[in-house]
């Protein structure tokens, strides 16, 4: 089929390095213009995604483990928000933020191996894109397809707003026609890898005159979304929001009076070691002193001894000669 053809050539552009996608995409275009115009005219119309929504598009081909976990959870959290378990989302909310901290660490390594490295403000939009994934079964699908154009962003009530954000939107699996619970590995796209070879479309017929205009459109604009199935009453979405809300409240007051009172206790210990520095000083100077004073007798015995063996030296020589006075008087 052609669209198995475009998706090929769009697999290959969107796994490949970030700044060769338009020299690619031009290369890809021009190889199937003598076979099918209409399908080189769709291979232009690729958009290049943007630098956040490429790094989720390495980590959707490197590491669909990490997007599996992700839309896992997010099962277990609109479960927990449809049935208002303000205990569970507090308990989901605190592993969302640790697996959201840990996939964007993730994602970050992936880009810096496939040649890009990611700043902190690209790194917020990959978090805040992961998080909508958990949130909406469109955005992970979206996410899922490694085809992303653009971040994702999820307000928590509304569905996530998918309209140019992915390329191919047609050819995702629609929301309805995939068990919700269900990880996201089970609906990512089947599309044939990068590396597979694009193939020639078969010899076609002439259309009638009055399809032409329609075959001569890009297939970018031919295909179309998928119907999304009806949203819940905007009253469940908003109570189940407030639920979620109200869960990470406590959470939050929890976690300040924990820090409020790891403040004061640090404050303690502060005031406890600034006393024992204090006294440590104060003995260091004592001790200062002693050892100045000591060195100072140190000084004065040794003059005195130097001295004293002066004085002895001048004793023993006094006595020799007294010595032979005598001997010599004995003589006589």
């Amino acid at each position: 089929m052609e669209d198995e053809a475009l998706a090929d050539i769009a697999d290959r552009l969107y796994a490949g390095a970030l700044d060769d996608f338009v020299a690619e995409r031009a290369a890809a275009a021009k190889e199937v213009a003598t076979q099918d115009k209409d399908l080189a005219a769709a291979v232009r119309g690729l958009p290049k995604p943007s630098v956040a929504a490429w790094a989720l598009n390495m980590l959707a081909r490197h590491r669909p483990d990490v997007l599996d976990g992700l839309g896992e959870l997010g099962t277990r959290m609109r479960a927990a928000q449809d049935s208002l378990d303000a205990p569970a989302l507090r308990e989901l909310g605190r592993e969302r933020r640790t697996m959201l901290a840990d996939a964007v660490d993730i994602a970050r390594s992936v880009a810096q191996e496939q040649g890009r490295a990611i700043g902190d403000a690209m790194a917020s939009d990959v978090e805040e894109t992961l998080r909508a994934l958990t949130a909406d079964i469109g955005a992970a699908n979206a996410v899922a397809s490694g085809r992303l154009l653009k971040v994702l962003s999820a307000d928590g009530v509304n569905d996530v707003d998918l309209d140019g954000t992915v390329a191919l939107p047609g050819l995702l699996p629609a929301p309805s026609a995939r068990n919700a619970g269900a990880p996201p590995a089970a609906w990512r796209s089947t599309a044939p890898k990068a590396a597979a070879k694009v193939t020639a479309p078969k010899t076609r017929t002439t259309p009638a005159r009055g399809s032409q205009a329609t075959a001569a459109k890009p297939r970018l604009e031919a295909v179309r979304q998928t119907p999304r199935p009806a949203s819940p009453p905007a009253l469940e979405r908003a109570k189940a929001a407030l639920a979620e809300a109200r869960a990470a409240e406590e959470e939050a007051t929890r976690l300040a009076a924990d820090l409020q009172d790891q403040e004061e206790q640090t404050k303690a210990h502060i005031a406890e070691l600034q006393q024992e520095t204090l006294e440590l000083r104060t003995r260091l100077k004592a001790a200062e002193e002693r050892l100045e004073r000591s060195r100072k007798r140190l000084a004065t015995t040794a003059a005195e001894a130097k001295q004293a063996a002066r004085a002895a030296d001048k004793a023993s020589r006094t006595a020799m000669l007294a010595q032979e006075r005598v001997l010599r008087l004995g003589r006589n």
